[in-house]
């Protein structure tokens, strides 16, 4: 369900406790017992499921029998609690609409002290498991629900940014909180939907980036041309969360992989060929 600022503004003081209270439960629940919203509350039965009804109305809680009776936080209810920590911290002052999807995550505009776009991290909303055996800061053991999952990934992206920021072109951390990273909106386009003037140029731009990201000790991880945006004549690399440090052990594959990415989408949209092996050897050094 798509996000909605008004049904955050219609939030009761109730609400908003149950929330917060489903948060800190599901870190030793996947479902929630309705007895145990009621004593870490304090609400009486009947108030507790007249909140929970109006919470699951607006698609931020949802309800199973199975494997128990209970309650869980879903995504919008998640999104719900970064969004209202961020606007008491000032850092936004109005939501707009969506702007951008992907695999794991949507972007929505909004204004803060100028124009902000908001990355929710959604990990694991079409499989967990996949996601478990994609990104290695998720262990196998233990309670760890997607919703952490994506506070995790967001938190990662955004150490990525301030990391890289200013001196490799990506967008301006801002803030983060939970599941959702505030940064500089680009205003320009992705790159495998433009026609370049001057590709050879724009090849050599994102290798002299990943160059000096791996001199600050950081490996994109997920490079691809759907991770890169056209802003006028600069290019602009974005999508950070599953970013790896050089002395990794899997470092150099993966490094190898990200520049074959970029490479073979040169060579096979213009033509323009370049070997493989010695632009990895030109980033390492």
């Amino acid at each position: 369900m798509a996000i909605s600022a008004e049904h955050i503004r219609q939030l009761h003081a109730y609400e908003i406790r149950i929330l917060n209270t489903l948060e800190r439960l599901m870190r030793t629940h996947a479902w929630v017992p309705l007895e145990l919203i009621q004593r870490s509350t304090g609400f009486s039965e009947s108030e507790a499921l007249y909140r929970l009804g109006r919470l699951m109305q607006w698609g931020m809680v949802r309800y199973d029998v199975v494997p128990y009776e209970g309650y869980s936080l879903i995504f919008s209810g998640y999104d719900t609690l970064a969004l209202r920590s961020l606007t008491n911290k000032g850092t936004i002052s109005a939501l707009g609409s969506q702007i951008g999807e992907g695999k794991e995550s949507v972007v929505y505009e909004a204004l803060g002290l100028g124009d902000v776009a908001l990355k929710f991290h959604h990990v694991g909303q079409r499989s967990f498991h996949s996601v478990r055996l994609s990104r290695e800061y998720l262990t196998e053991e233990g309670h760890c629900p997607w919703i952490f999952a994506s506070r995790f990934s967001a938190e990662r992206e955004y150490a990525a940014l301030k990391i890289l920021h200013p001196t490799v072109r990506v967008p301006l951390p801002i803030a983060w909180n939970r599941n959702v990273v505030a940064m500089e909106r680009i205003e320009g386009v992705n790159m495998h939907r433009c026609l370049l003037d001057d590709p050879g140029r724009v090849l050599d731009s994102i290798i002299a980036s990943v160059e000096t990201a791996y001199r600050l000790g950081v490996i994109h991880a997920d490079l691809s041309e759907y991770n890169v945006m056209m802003d006028g004549d600069d290019t602009v690399l974005i999508d950070w969360p599953q970013w790896i440090e050089p002395d990794h052990p899997n470092a150099c594959d993966i490094l190898t992989r990200d520049i074959g990415n970029i490479v073979r989408y040169f060579e096979r949209k213009y033509r323009i060929r370049a070997d493989i092996d010695s632009t990895v050897a030109r980033v390492t050094g």
